[in-house]
């Protein structure tokens, strides 16, 4: 099997071409494939599929690393516009995909910068989902003798964002992996921790379902953000600071589409035997 290595702000991706729909794989393969001592090693796997509508370019599928099918990956998003035009698969700049449950725009500004349209965060319950019976604008769960207080919000993917005073100092893995796995998130959810620096600027750490803690998580950023500036915390574009790197969003509020934009990184092509 052939296979393009790929990195955005040091979240990886294995990237393959299966729009002759070869290619097949089920999750103990992708478990193999991603682990970083025996195999290749990735957060995710990205698959470029045809698309039967013909005003999407391609249709592309999302898989963590413990085989589970995803919805939305910003990073990812950025490394596939930049493997679509590495790999002659395209010629213009700005391209249309679908993921599971929705349709993303992506466009190339230069040779590393992709600019991803996210669309319209959503802050309702049920499209998380989460299960409430009231919805408010913040929630808290009881974890080790005191509450843990946390916005929610999709992106395509559920997101539960927590402010913190300090995120070096943050047990993000203890907190993550209980939230990530309590019941409330029937789906699941990727925990992010943010840490405001000031209307611009914000520190990120996210530990992500299917995954745990990684270097970058792009709709992760978008979901921080998209939180803040609906408290009135930050301003409409901000720089967010992750393990890995800088990521730029802007949003303008209310019904209004969120926007990432980023590096994506080729590292390498390879061939494995499965």
């Amino acid at each position: 099997m052939k296979f393009t290595k790929m990195h955005a702000l040091g979240n990886d991706f294995i990237i393959i071409n299966n729009i002759k729909n070869t290619v097949f794989f089920t999750k103990d393969i992708i478990q193999k494939l991603s682990n970083r001592y025996l195999g290749i090693g990735f957060d995710q796997l990205l698959l470029v599929e045809s698309s039967v509508n013909k005003k999407i370019d391609f249709n592309y599928r999302i898989f963590n690393s413990n085989g589970s099918e995803v919805e939305q990956c910003g990073n990812g998003a950025r490394c596939l516009a930049l493997y679509l035009k590495i790999k002659k698969l395209i010629y213009k700049k700005k391209i249309c995909v679908s993921t599971k449950n929705r349709v993303i725009y992506l466009q190339i500004i230069d040779d590393k910068i992709i600019s991803v349209n996210m669309g319209i965060p959503l802050f309702n319950p049920v499209n998380i989902p989460f299960i409430t019976n009231h919805i408010k604008d913040t929630y808290k769960i009881y974890f080790q003798n005191k509450y843990i207080y946390f916005n929610i919000v999709s992106l395509g993917n559920p997101h539960c964002i927590i402010q913190v005073n300090d995120i070096l100092k943050t047990p993000v893995s203890l907190i993550g992996s209980f939230l990530e796995n309590h019941n409330l998130f029937p789906q699941k959810v990727n925990v992010g921790f943010v840490e405001y620096i000031d209307i611009n600027n914000i520190k990120l750490r996210v530990f992500e379902r299917g995954v745990g803690e990684t270097n970058a998580c792009g709709s992760g950023a978008c979901a921080a953000v998209a939180v803040g500036i609906k408290k009135n915390i930050l301003s409409e574009k901000v720089y967010v600071n992750l393990r890995g790197g800088i990521i730029t969003i802007t949003w303008k509020g209310n019904k209004n589409n969120l926007f990432m934009i980023g590096e994506a990184n080729y590292i390498y092509d390879g061939k494995i035997i499965l």
